[in-house]
């Protein structure tokens, strides 16, 4: 894909973009590559600890997950956050599929999504290729994610359950994750979705409540996300309900367990903790790397607290192994 700048006349193909640049996409809006405006470079800890270094893995499966999902001109959390389990699951087969475009409009500090304002487009034929492609994909379990569309009056809930529906039609065997944008806490787009057949609610906290006016976008908020995650079980207990914390934003033990006590008021059952990673030095600085060895204390303060399973460890990702999340084993980690 190509796209053309918004200063010039040329195309520029959006491999050759840099952080923080201004593009128009190909349906005619601008927005910002990696979500981030160019300012000053911070990168406190340049040298990762050997735990978090991935190696590169491609494989027949990781080429078959890449057609099925790029044919149907599909966005996937993978590619577009930068995840690094990216060849570990689509090489395993499975995908986070993002509905409603890769231009985000919102821009929190600690994402590499693009931001920009779609201006209400959205794909009519999306719920049909996104079935399309886990059957393709042969997916017995599949994330649906989404980025933030404040542009639309009901931030794209109806879409999004719209999309749901179709993959279970076409896929019935297929269990279902949503994870879902905040929906701005509006109670009826918040059911659209919990209503739309999934097995799995999830909504990100993301981090400790003071952290979150520094992290997220101005627009999210740690009491409305645990109101979300709240309204999601009393609208369906049998949904399972779902959440995630970054850890090395600057987070202290007390403020995590704090955090905790929150989610687990709300009657979130799985709650899911990772190092964050610095996207681009323009991104929120990264503050400490937390040791494999703390990532498995605060599982067993999750435990202990009676989350029905905390997925703790240094690389875990919200959607990672998610198939596997209630194997009471921290997905084999």
């Amino acid at each position: 894909m190509t796209l053309k700048s918004e200063s010039a006349s040329d195309i520029i193909p959006i491999v050759n973009l840099k952080s923080g640049q201004k593009f128009v996409t190909d349906r005619g809006y601008s927005a910002i590559k990696d979500g981030v405006k160019v300012g000053v470079a911070c990168e406190k800890n340049k040298v990762k600890p050997p735990w978090l270094r991935v190696k590169a893995q491609a494989s027949g499966k990781y080429e078959e997950v890449k057609r099925a999902v790029h044919s149907n001109d599909l966005a996937t959390v993978c590619e577009e956050a930068k995840c690094p389990n990216v060849g570990e699951c689509w090489g395993a087969g499975t995908a986070t599929i993002m509905l409603m475009g890769d231009v985000c409009t919102r821009a929190c500090k600690f994402c590499a999504v693009n931001t920009g304002n779609p201006g209400g487009w959205l794909d009519p034929e999306e719920p049909e290729k996104a079935a399309k492609a886990v059957r393709l994909m042969k997916l017995g379990y599949v994330v649906l994610t989404s980025v933030n569309r404040d542009d639309l009056s009901d931030g794209g809930a109806a879409h999004y359950a719209a999309c749901v529906k179709e993959v279970k039609y076409v896929n019935p065997e297929t269990g279902i994750e949503a994870l879902t944008p905040d929906f701005l806490g509006v109670e009826r787009d918040v059911y659209s979705v919990v209503d739309s057949g999934i097995d799995v609610f999830a909504q990100n906290i993301e981090t400790v409540e003071r952290l979150t006016h520094l992290v997220r976008d101005p627009r999210a908020g740690y009491a409305q996300t645990v109101n979300v995650l709240r309204l999601a079980k009393e609208r369906n207990p049998e949904v399972l309900t779902k959440t995630s914390l970054m850890l090395g934003l600057g987070e202290s033990d007390e403020e995590i367990l704090s955090a905790m006590q929150d989610i687990y008021d709300s009657r979130v059952d799985i709650l899911t903790l990772g190092q964050y990673l610095q996207p681009t030095k323009y991104h929120y600085p990264i503050e400490r790397y937390v040791s494999p060895e703390e990532f498995l204390q605060y599982r067993d303060w999750g435990l202990d607290k009676g989350f029905r399973e905390i997925i703790s460890g240094p690389l875990v990702r919200s959607s990672y192994r998610a198939e596997r999340a209630l194997q009471r084993n921290n997905v084999g980690l």
